[in-house]
């Protein structure tokens, strides 16, 4: 059994801990962050989610990134307007096609800065803030990985055309340069792996089936980053099993002896997002070699539990610090915080596993 630690200070960051940057809005989550390792910081590339702050009785707004005049507007509906679904709070979902949906909120990433990885400093900036029409619903849910000398950050980008796949690079956290669209809709939780294998780059992406199929990780090469091919089932759901529902990758993959070790989200039967583990061959990470039986991390505290979207651990960022495996994680889609296990422990859980059940 993994022994887990989570940090005594949980939640490390709050909304009340963000100052909003957008006008007449309120911060509502900060969550899902991406962890880079930069001249002995510890950075969180977090998601911080705003809606408005005070809107009018029986009004429903939804913050949109208007390329037109550069800023944010804001759509606002009444509560009984029967053309949309209100019942998800985060989302104003259009009842046929030609009724557009929209979110109760706009996601940016945000840069915060730590020495010791326990207190952060939280700049008062966006680092990627949305910017044209396809991520004008938001900038969501990022994940970041060194290749060379450059941080590579692959983030969900949100508008009434889908969630799509975009990416950014930087060398110093100090700005960042767009690559576009990677993958399209609807398409998210993209880790890319943090070295060529073979001579290609490889992806971890989750389409989402309309038809036919369910959400589930699948691999993909590329020889620049940007065009992607080769695209192949990796990893699909378990009937019985935590990860019966909706899995998808969490934090980029890490360098182990034993292979490709990936922390990777699922909804299980109680449709609670938690995390567990797999582990993929290091000369061909298409190649499943084990994934955990039981979860690493279940929702079980206050504020896992009770929040914007509840009973939700879902992580995009994780870092080794010497034999430690320290997991970023959002919780309740509110706040951010940490957890801490041997990496020994997670891999000694692996070797466990059955081959036949990896796949």
């Amino acid at each position: 059994m993994v022994q887990i630690e989570r940090y005594h200070a949980n939640p490390l960051i709050t909304p009340e801990d963000v100052t909003p940057i957008i006008p007449g809005c309120k911060v509502v989550g900060v969550f899902n962050a991406a962890t880079a390792v930069f001249e002995e910081e510890i950075i969180l590339i977090l998601r911080v989610a705003e809606s408005v702050a005070l809107p009018e009785r029986g009004e429903i707004v939804a913050p949109v990134y208007e390329p037109a005049v550069r800023n944010v507007v804001f759509v606002r509906l009444n509560s009984d307007d029967v053309r949309y679904d209100f019942s998800d709070p985060r989302v104003i979902r259009g009842r046929d096609p030609f009724t557009s949906s929209f979110l109760t909120s706009i996601s940016y990433l945000r840069l915060a800065r730590s020495q010791d990885g326990h207190h952060f400093t939280i700049e008062d900036r966006a680092f990627l803030f949305p910017h044209d029409e396809l991520d004008a619903y938001g900038i969501e849910d990022p994940r970041c990985s060194k290749i060379g000398d450059q941080y590579y950050i692959a983030y969900t980008a949100v508008s009434r055309l889908g969630a799509c796949v975009g990416m950014a690079s930087t060398r110093d956290f100090t700005g960042a340069v767009r690559h576009g669209v990677i993958f399209p809709p609807e398409n998210k939780d993209v880790v890319l792996f943090p070295e060529m294998i073979n001579g290609r780059y490889y992806a971890i992406h989750r389409p989402v089936p309309s038809g036919f199929g369910a959400p589930e990780m699948w691999i993909a090469e590329s020889r620049d980053l940007v065009h992607w091919g080769n695209h192949r089932f990796l990893l699909g759901l378990r009937q019985n099993f935590w990860d019966c529902r909706r899995i998808g990758a969490g934090a980029a993959p890490i360098r182990t002896p034993d292979g490709w070790l990936e922390i990777y989200h699922a909804v299980d039967g109680q449709g609670r997002y938690c995390l567990g583990a797999t582990l993929l061959d290091l000369h061909d990470p298409s190649i499943v070699l084990s994934r955990t039986d039981r979860p690493l991390l279940i929702p079980e505290e206050q504020y896992e539990i009770s929040g914007f979207f509840s009973n939700v651990v879902f992580t995009c960022g994780a870092v080794v610090i010497k034999d430690r495996l320290r997991i970023y994680y959002g919780a309740a889609d509110v706040s951010m915080a940490c957890m801490e296990l041997r990496m020994q422990d997670v891999l000694d859980e692996l070797r466990l596993v059955v081959v036949v059940n990896a796949v």
